[in-house]
């Protein structure tokens, strides 16, 4: 071998070595990076997630303060924050009163439970064995408790476990509500940042990007978790007219269950007590409520989910379903904007093989 190909090839070789420590070290960067901020990845992601739901709305009061941006962010921050702890303080104070009411009821020996309705026994399939439980239950609750101690002690886990990871959830959107305040208050460097990013990734299609991602968080926000929201609104109100006990406790777990599409699942049991508990007048009126609150979905979600969203309504469902059900509820966010992402790349690629095509058969019969 010629010296002077000895030499070309050693520095190729030196090149692609020094490419390749290069790329090493980028990767060990980048990953020590992501293992120093994973604790916060969650606190981080809901926090842009509200910047961006509620930048609208914060541009409003930021105009209406004259340009204070700063002020604004603090106000709005105040606001959500209030919109989260005084729902909070106010479940916390109901279940304290119950728990207070149910003790002082167990020391004085007076049955904690009512006894059953007279026609509850003749309800179809569930009635018999519903009224002799509901009987037992209000006679002697101990041994009520007693007779179906293995199934409660299977189930107190989860319960426990449950309660204590929505005082964490509490905590984390709290948390988040002030990652939100601090990136509102930057925003326009954080809109600077998004830009340069998507620009990168994207090139000239870039703010196109940007803006789809923003508008499909905040469609997601309003179309889904705003109309479980609204409903849990009138759900509320009808727990709390029916009588039912601890309408506050029936209301945040309703909550929960519209945000996870299954609100309806909840009504059942609730239609069944104030049969039960109410005169029948009343009774069918809360159901009519109820169903009522149940087609309030399907009224709603058309007219807010994908609103003003350059990509089909079934792209952002399946989405943010499919991303619900393999992350959780912030899958709900993330899986809708790759969903939107991916298919505005994939139509982007089918207009470009297009326009590719369409220059090869205008230069053909020229080349003729």
């Amino acid at each position: 071998m010629a010296p002077e190909q000895a030499a070309s090839t050693r520095m190729i070789v030196n090149r692609g070595v020094e490419v390749s420590i290069h790329v090493g070290l980028l990767i060990l960067l980048a990953t020590a990076c992501l293992v120093i901020l994973y604790p916060f990845v969650p606190l981080l992601t809901w926090g842009i997630i509200i910047a961006v739901a509620v930048y609208p709305g914060f541009q409003n009061l930021q105009r209406a303060m004259g340009g204070r941006g700063g002020l604004a962010a603090v106000l709005f921050t105040l606001v959500l924050l209030a919109l989260v702890i005084v729902p909070a303080v106010l479940l916390g104070q109901s279940l304290v009163q119950g728990v207070q009411a149910a003790t002082a009821k167990f020391r004085a020996g007076v049955p904690i439970i009512p006894p059953p309705p007279a026609n509850i026994g003749s309800w179809p399939i569930i009635g018999s064995p519903l009224k002799s439980l509901w009987a037992l239950a209000s006679r002697d609750l101990s041994e009520a408790i007693r007779r179906f101690a293995p199934q409660i002690k299977a189930a107190l886990p989860g319960v426990l476990s449950a309660s204590a990871g929505f005082g964490l959830t509490v905590l984390q959107l709290l948390l988040s509500i002030i990652v939100s305040g601090v990136l509102l208050a930057n925003a326009r460097a954080a809109y600077e940042l998004t830009r340069s990013l998507a620009n990168r990734l994207f090139g000239k299609k870039g703010p196109e990007f940007q803006q789809l991602v923003g508008k499909t968080i905040r469609s997601i926000t309003f179309g889904i978790l705003g109309v479980a929201l609204i409903q849990s609104v009138f759900a509320a109100l009808g727990f709390f007219v029916a009588g039912l006990p601890a309408a506050g406790l029936w209301s945040v777990i309703f909550l929960f269950a519209a945000v996870l599409q299954a609100g309806g699942l909840i009504l059942i049991p609730a239609v069944i007590y104030a049969f039960a508990i109410a005169s029948t007048t009343k009774a069918v009126i809360f159901l009519i409520w109820c169903i009522f609150v149940a087609v309030l979905d399907n009224v709603l979600k058309p007219l807010l989910l994908g609103r003003g969203v350059a990509v089909p309504l079934a792209v952002i469902l399946l989405g943010a379903f499919g991303g619900f059900f393999a992350m959780g509820i912030i899958g709900l966010f993330i899986g809708a904007v790759v969903l939107s992402v991916g298919y505005k790349l994939f139509v982007a690629w089918l207009e470009e093989e297009e326009e590719v095509a369409d220059q090869a058969s205008a230069w053909q019969p020229h080349c003729r």
